[in-house]
């Protein structure tokens, strides 16, 4: 009598033990549906008012630009990336995005003079309000609140600053973003 297994009946538990690993391997990626699109909801498209590509003008000289600036999503639309050029040489970029965790708006600047202000808030009255405190250059705790406002064709953007623990505030400054016109020289360089 032979007791060594059959080879039919070994080729048979081969391919039925490759077919099943087979099937196993690709259960999980069959029982998993795709998982929802990050940042999607309503709260999230907010600050699109500012996507863009901007001339900003000082309300003081409407008439000559100040800094060229560009706004776009990044990271799957999740995040705000600001790109600051100055006409007085200053650069700067802002990463801006809604917090779902705790329901605000945040945003980190930094600049090519080493400055770092990190703000945050909510959507107020049609306008996005961002408030924070940062070291004036005199080494005094400042209070800063930035206002984004969408206008029929343009962007407004303000900021008031208090040295005195919110008691009194001053202007910053005020910005009127337009759309950076196809063409135009970008925003005059100072001469060395």
């Amino acid at each position: 009598m032979n007791k060594s297994f059959p080879r039919s009946k070994a080729r048979n538990l081969f391919l039925v033990a490759c077919a099943a690993a087979l099937l196993t391997a690709g259960l999980p990626s069959l029982a998993q549906s795709p998982a929802p699109a990050a940042c999607t909801g309503p709260e999230y498209r907010q600050f699109d008012f500012w996507l863009g590509d901007w001339d900003a003008f000082d309300t003081s000289d409407p008439g000559k630009p100040s800094a060229h600036i560009r706004v776009e999503r990044i990271l799957d639309g999740c995040v705000l990336k600001e790109t600051y050029e100055g006409a007085n040489g200053a650069q700067g970029q802002s990463f801006t995005i809604f917090d779902q965790s705790r329901k605000l708006w945040h945003q980190t600047w930094v600049t090519n003079h080493g400055r770092l202000l990190t703000i945050e808030g909510k959507m107020q009255h049609g306008a996005i309000v961002l408030s924070g405190s940062d070291l004036n250059p005199e080494g005094k705790q400042r209070m800063i609140r930035g206002t984004w406002k969408p206008e029929p064709r343009d962007v407004r953007e303000t900021a008031v600053i208090s040295i005195d623990g919110g008691a009194t505030w001053t202007p910053w400054f005020d910005l009127i973003f337009r759309p950076h016109a196809a063409g135009a020289p970008p925003a005059a360089k100072p001469k060395p």
